[in-house]
């Protein structure tokens, strides 16, 4: 299957006290490029995301927001940590004890103190096959959205393919008949300017010129060109680039049929297939 790089998934997960929360969004790049955005709760994250997405993605931009919301409406439990609290009890009986001005805590200070209060939130270790599961459901998501727009893509490509071979059709009977008429033009012209040269020197240097100009080879290049492509989005994975190597060779050969054009029609027809072409690498740019 063909895969574009523009993609987006998001997965949430609720787990009671918390939720996870994380969204991938990817577009067009030359190289896998991230960038993450996660909280400070799922810092250690990073690792096992950038893993999981460099061992399924090949090419693109991939922003990631990965955050652990606490939820304000959870029962919490306020545990009150005994042996702090005890050390706290006997630090200020020292202290009063040498000073005896010295004004004693108050409950709302003693709350404050750091780790007086037991924390019950969840661990990352704990919260580690909630994430993993997380990470892998999104990451199905997103590649699922590109195959899809991928998919698009490809019937897109291939509506301009099958359009530039109607036009390879239309143009490839008519060559000889269009070489021989130029040749015979030609001819006519190079006796009226040289009436001195004789008739091999003249079907010589005609005969030389009409190969110059001569488009077969250029059209069955471009047939082969287009095989070539079917055939890379037939068999899929990441192609991006050989099929980006591909348009500029396919364009190549139009920008040469162009310049051999022997009769306006054929310019039209070039015309035609380079505007094929360049739609054809705009969507290019976006596959895998």
């Amino acid at each position: 299957m063909i895969n574009s790089m523009t993609g987006y998934a998001v997965q949430a997960r609720d787990l009671g006290s918390v939720a996870l929360h994380l969204e991938l969004r990817s577009v067009n790049s030359r190289y896998l490029d991230l960038a993450f955005r996660i909280n400070d709760d799922l810092r250690q994250a990073e690792p096992m995301l950038r893993e999981a997405i460099t061992g399924k993605l090949k090419r693109g931009k991939v922003e990631c927001r990965f955050n652990l919301q606490a939820k304000d409406s959870a029962p919490r439990d306020l545990a009150i940590n005994g042996m702090l609290l005890g050390q706290l009890k006997a630090a200020q009986a020292f202290i009063q004890a040498e000073l005896p001005q010295a004004t004693p805590l108050s409950v709302a200070e003693v709350l404050r103190w750091p780790g007086i209060l037991a924390d019950d939130s969840v661990t990352f270790e704990a919260l580690q096959p909630e994430i993993a599961a997380t990470i892998a459901a999104a990451l199905d998501e997103l590649i699922a959205t590109r195959r899809r727009e991928g998919e698009k893509l490809a019937e897109m490509i291939r509506g301009r393919i099958a359009r530039m071979r109607e036009l390879v059709a239309t143009v490839q009977p008519r060559v000889p008949a269009l070489v021989a008429e130029y040749q015979e033009k030609l001819a006519t012209r190079l006796r009226d300017a040289a009436a001195t040269l004789d008739d091999d020197r003249i079907r010589l240097e005609v005969g030389l010129f009409a190969q110059r100009v001569d488009v077969a080879e250029e059209l069955s290049r471009l047939s082969t060109h287009l095989d070539e492509v079917e055939r890379i989005l037939k068999v899929g994975g990441a192609s991006g680039k050989r099929l980006d190597f591909l348009m500029q060779e396919l364009n190549r050969e139009a920008n040469t049929l162009g310049s051999k054009a022997m009769a306006a029609d054929m310019t039209a027809i070039a015309v035609e297939l380079k505007l094929a072409i360049e739609q054809m690498r705009e969507q290019v740019q976006n596959i895998e």
